[in-house]
């Protein structure tokens, strides 16, 4: 998010342990084929490209047939959430959310990844118990089948809300 401060998606790639880049894939991607994607793309640097890492990790652990997302998918989210530290921002928001908003006040939360809905359904729970939240939607809402026609992309979206007491 900010590409002045800390590492870069190619540095990591390029520069990372092997298990550094296992255990990263496993806990930002919940990939279970972690140990043997971090094995293929260290035996495949430098890391030139996008395209070149894609092609890495897919000869390394091919498309899963009962999956409809690309192999490369779940490493190319871990890289991501880990350079832009997706999930210690989310976390500042869910704590900042209830100083910020004024009684009355809904707040809405769209998350793309277990780990992030996770943060933010726990944190809306633990503060409904503290009487700071009414939570509005008791199951996250999903895209329907219209929906998911007209933008596929919206499938793993979870939307969540609830109003500030």
């Amino acid at each position: 998010m900010n590409t002045r401060s800390g590492l870069t998606a190619a540095q990591v790639v390029n520069e990372a342990s092997e298990h550094e880049l296992a255990d990263l894939i496993y806990e930002y991607g919940e990939e279970r084929r972690s140990r043997r994607l971090a094995r293929a793309i260290v035996r495949g640097r430098p890391v030139t490209s996008t395209g070149m890492l894609a092609r890495i990790i897919t000869s390394a652990a091919p498309t899963i047939k009962s999956e409809h997302i690309h192999p490369a998918t779940r490493t190319f989210q871990a890289l991501r959430i880990y350079v832009n530290h997706e999930l210690d921002e989310i976390q500042a928001l869910m704590e900042a959310a209830p100083k910020l908003l004024k009684p009355s006040a809904r707040l809405v939360v769209i998350s793309f990844h277990s780990l992030e809905d996770r943060i933010a359904k726990d944190s809306l729970r633990d503060g409904a118990r503290n009487g700071i939240w009414e939570i509005l939607t008791r199951k996250p809402v999903t895209a329907g089948v219209e929906e998911l026609e007209r933008n596929p992309r919206s499938r793993s979206a979870k939307l969540r809300a609830a109003e500030r007491q």
